[in-house]
């Protein structure tokens, strides 16, 4: 597995654990975290740029997951799927070196890992929306 997949689905479990947690920064809990999970310096900081930056931008992603995921409530979404959409809508909007169709294609992969095919296919419908109407020539 490449770093920066590990590094995306390290930060899945953070940004998971503060959901659940109702913490708004990570930053009392990165030590811990990173305590039970070693990994080497290049996938520890993309995985606490994607938290921070995911963090940071919350209110208006989660804005866009409820503007673009019709007849879904944020609060009835597996919290899983919230936070993979919430972590591949800040790449693909402020991730710059990241390209929108590899924000997407990482966040499906990590929807089949550590959710269901079904949440997959939602969780790409959603990014894809994302991707063509705000950010349509990246």
């Amino acid at each position: 597995m490449g770093k920066r997949r590990k590094a995306r689905e390290l930060a899945l479990q953070l940004l998971y654990q503060l959901d659940v947690q109702g913490e708004g920064s990570p930053g009392p809990h990165l030590d811990e975290f990173w305590t039970r999970h070693p990994v080497d310096v290049e996938v520890r900081e993309f995985a606490e740029a994607l938290v921070r930056g995911t963090k940071l931008h919350e209110a208006k992603i989660d804005e866009l997951i409820a503007q673009y995921a019709e007849h879904w409530e944020l609060e009835r979404m597996a919290v899983v799927d919230r936070n993979i959409l919430r972590e591949g809508i800040f790449e693909i909007l402020w991730a710059g070196d990241v390209p929108p169709k590899v924000a997407i294609n990482e966040a499906i992969e990590v929807a089949k890992k550590f959710s269901t095919q079904e949440s997959s296919r939602f969780i790409n419908g959603i990014l894809d929306r994302v991707h063509k109407e705000l950010r349509p020539s990246g």
